[in-house]
């Protein structure tokens, strides 16, 4: 009786359930090709950096040259001005500089952000850009992987 039962069961179970009973299907395989990987020189045929310019503004004093002679009434008021200006003025003065002024001043520097690199190898030409001058040969990564059939 109790093999009755559970046949029974068993089969109220593949009704419910909606799927014939049946063995799993064997996963099907995929094969990832292997990419085979070595590393090799190159030779370098030109390096050219590329520049980038940068802008500095900065106030600097600027100072004529002190103009000799004048008649005795600049000579008076020069001295009275003279009398009432800062120390570092009367220094300018005694150095033979005036009218000082502070004037912007722009400056540019160049530096190398990057390198533009030809190079050849086994007989073809190619062209990157770098961080660093390689020098005359670049280590290049040669990575072959199979095509895959149509």
């Amino acid at each position: 009786m109790s093999s009755r039962v559970f046949a029974a069961s068993a089969c109220l179970f593949a009704i419910a359930s909606g799927t014939p009973a049946r063995a799993q299907d064997p996963p099907r395989e995929v094969t990832i090709p292997q990419e085979n990987v070595r590393y090799d020189y190159a030779q370098v045929l030109a390096v050219e950096p590329v520049y980038q310019v940068l802008r500095t503004t900065r106030s600097e004093r600027v100072c004529d040259a002190k103009a000799a002679g004048g008649n005795g009434i600049t000579r008076v008021v020069s001295a009275v001005k003279e009398r009432l200006r800062s120390p570092a003025t009367r220094e300018e003065r005694e150095a033979g500089l005036s009218n000082c002024r502070m004037e912007p001043v722009v400056r540019e520097f160049r530096r190398a952000i990057a390198y533009d690199v030809d190079y050849s190898y086994k007989g073809s030409k190619f062209r990157t850009r770098m961080d660093r001058d390689p020098g005359n040969r670049l280590r290049v990564r040669v990575s072959i992987t199979p095509q895959p059939l149509p």
